[in-house]
């Protein structure tokens, strides 16, 4: 909790006059979007407190049945089924607790054009007919988009649109691969009208599980004055090679530093981040890319503006080697990132 909490106040400092204007995530939308996460993550430890905290933020169970429901067709049915026997689980758990049932889904009068239905929702959300090659290879993937999740699901009520493309774009945010799918649906959600700063945050809470493959670790307070923004360390090896789990918040990144004698190698992990040489373009970090970084380069690297970021550093063995630190990266260098 403290790390969501200190991710808000970073939005609301980053975003300047712009903040003021756009509205941040409410509760309920918070609530949507880290079940999302967790149903999609597998974590079911964590998605069983998503969903108390949620109920206990008034979260009705129809309301989360529908949100669970809808995942099974971005994250699939063994993890939809999951989420759902999490849910289970919890209310079973707070039986004395009067949790709201809600407003049931309802299904579509049996004589529908489910097609014409689907058809009518996907252009209220995208602003015109979805069409292309793609489906003119599979047409029968754009009947199951129009017939069933854009007509059977999303004609269910209980959740709004809005709602419901939150849950997507949270559930899409925590996949790796699935960019054109993701932007897709980001420029649904603004045509539904969340804003740039609440995609921002929803993006920046699906990222937070991707944060944690070899542990976050602690505050990276001894280094604090070289980073901006927040970060965190997990020494995994002392012996031998030095080997570290670090972990940027959205927007944090060291400064411009030089590794004198030895070098170091960078493996991405989780998340979306950059590496920069001095005088060479920003190179995008995701899960499995490596740097090998050669002693004597001037170089910074941290998240994505809108990723937590993970990689391990591995320290290059060498006699007398030492880290030169030196000045930030600019706010204007970096607003140019994406």
């Amino acid at each position: 909790m403290k790390k969501i909490l200190v991710l808000i106040l970073m939005f609301i400092f980053f975003a300047g006059d712009k903040a003021m204007a756009d509205v941040i995530l409410n509760k309920k939308q918070e609530n949507i979007v880290k079940i999302s996460v967790y149903t999609t993550a597998g974590d079911m430890p964590k998605l069983k407190s998503a969903l108390n905290k949620g109920l206990d933020d008034g979260l009705t169970v129809n309301e989360i049945k529908e949100i669970l429901v809808q995942m099974y067709a971005y994250c699939g049915f063994p993890r939809s089924l999951n989420g759902i026997s999490a849910l289970m689980s919890v209310l079973e758990q707070r039986k004395d607790k009067n949790d709201k049932t809600g407003e049931e889904g309802k299904p579509l009068p049996a004589n529908t054009d489910k097609f014409k239905y689907g058809d009518e929702v996907q252009v209220k959300l995208t602003g015109g007919h979805v069409k292309g090659p793609l489906f003119d290879f599979a047409p029968a993937a754009d009947s199951f988009l129009k017939e069933h999740l854009f007509a059977d699901i999303f004609a269910r009520g209980v959740l709004s649109y809005q709602e419901r493309e939150m849950a997507t774009i949270a559930a899409l945010a925590s996949m790796d691969n699935v960019e054109p799918q993701l932007n897709a649906h980001i420029q649904m959600g603004k045509n539904t009208g969340l804003s740039d700063t609440q995609i921002a945050e929803i993006l920046a809470l699906a990222s937070v599980p991707k944060a944690e493959m070899f542990g976050t670790g602690e505050p990276n307070t001894a280094y604090a004055k070289y980073f901006k923004g927040n970060s965190y360390l997990n020494m995994l090896s002392k012996e031998q090679v030095g080997i570290a789990n670090v972990t940027f918040e959205p927007k944090c990144r060291n400064n411009w530093h030089i590794h004198h004698k030895g070098g170091q190698i960078l493996i991405a992990v989780q998340g979306r981040g950059y590496y920069q040489e001095w005088g060479k373009p920003a190179q995008e970090l995701k899960p499995g890319d490596i740097v090998n970084i050669p002693a004597e380069v001037k170089h910074w690297h941290g998240a994505a503006p809108n990723s937590w970021f993970s990689h391990l550093a591995i320290e290059v063995p060498s006699e007398g080697g030492s880290t030169e630190w030196l000045e930030e990266v600019s706010d204007e260098e970096y607003g140019k990132l994406k």
